[in-house]
């Protein structure tokens, strides 16, 4: 396992913009403790707190056609975000800072990105799966922005990263206030273990734009 990535007090300078490329090309995942300003992620958890339980839906699994519900999966619930608060554009802006020092760096090609607030209630999980299969999907790179202030290793909800192959155990990643995991996203399965606390997260994929003249790239 290398170390995480340190972050200046400047998030997505230069010098971190290399780290995390260095990460995902020798290894294919980067962990990037206190990633954003605090105030930026003290917003995105006052912002999720405050959401009118309506606004959560029950995460399912797949997408258009092939998408159905599954509590065996999984056990969340999300909110897509839109830009339209502070909070949000705020975070959806240095996502965009992220797209554009990782395209300049490793020529990836990532057109957007889309995101979704995930609350996991008390005991909740998701297991293990790939967030897009080969050849199959527009989605590049998985990232994993984590909202949950004092988390202890007692409280668990870790997020643990396997091998190409499934065979072997990569990570297992506390999700801490303001940590942000950002893998390949056809590569490594993962999962997310059941925790004694409620786990809030925001779960988000940069994308390529598949589009042709026959085609047009689907939504999330």
């Amino acid at each position: 396992m290398n170390p995480e990535i340190a972050v200046p007090a400047q998030p997505f300078n230069a010098d971190t913009l290399d780290a995390i490329a260095q990460q995902l090309e020798h290894r294919g995942y980067a962990l990037v403790p206190q990633a954003l300003p605090p105030e930026t992620v003290d917003a995105l958890f006052v912002e999720l707190k405050q959401l009118p339980e309506q606004y959560f839906k029950p995460a399912g699994i797949g997408r258009q056609d092939d998408f159905q519900l599954n509590r065996f999966v999984r056990s969340d619930q999300i909110c897509w975000l839109n830009g339209d608060s502070p909070a949000a554009a705020g975070f959806l802006a240095w996502m965009q800072t992220l797209r554009e020092g990782l395209n300049r760096r490793l020529f990836l090609g990532l057109f957007d990105y889309e995101a979704h607030y995930a609350s996991y209630p008390t005991g909740a999980f998701y297991k293990k799966h790939v967030d897009a299969f080969k050849g199959q999907s527009n989605r590049v790179l998985s990232t994993v922005f984590y909202l949950n202030p004092q988390w202890q290793p007692n409280d668990g909800g870790e997020l643990v990263i396997y091998d190409e192959n499934d065979q072997h155990e990569l990570e297992r990643v506390l999700p801490e206030y303001g940590k942000l995991v950002i893998f390949l996203s056809e590569v490594f399965p993962h999962e997310v273990l059941p925790a004694q606390r409620e786990r809030n997260s925001i779960a988000g994929w940069f994308r390529v734009n598949n589009s042709s003249a026959w085609m047009a790239d689907p939504a999330r």
